[in-house]
């Protein structure tokens, strides 16, 4: 079954996408936390932290580099944090991996 994010990345729901390359896409978060609350998503569908393989390695890394490249050009590399949420029934809310990048700055 498809996450809201597949349908993001597919352009079936509207977004507001930050950035994107051939194996991710950065959207501004529904919610925010923060001021600056972005949400780094692989395309590949994948779960959960616990679904990841050897073979995401390349991907996850991705996703950090992006959130470094992300947090320097909105000049906020001074202090931001990221986290992954695992646990379905109260913090992961969407069973698509996403890493979020927050920041008061």
């Amino acid at each position: 079954m498809s996450s809201i994010f597949t349908k993001i990345i597919s352009r079936e729901i509207k977004s507001e996408i930050v950035y994107e390359q051939d194996n991710l896409i950065v959207i501004k978060d529904i919610n925010p936390k923060a001021k600056t609350h972005l949400l780094i998503i692989p395309k590949k569908e994948i779960p959960t932290i616990n679904d990841l393989t050897i073979n995401d390695k390349d991907l996850i890394a991705d996703m950090f580099l992006v959130a470094k490249k992300i947090a320097k050009d909105l000049n906020i590399d001074a202090w931001y944090r990221l986290h992954f949420n695992v646990w379905a029934l109260w913090w992961q809310e969407v069973m698509h991996i996403h890493l979020h990048l927050l920041s008061d700055i």
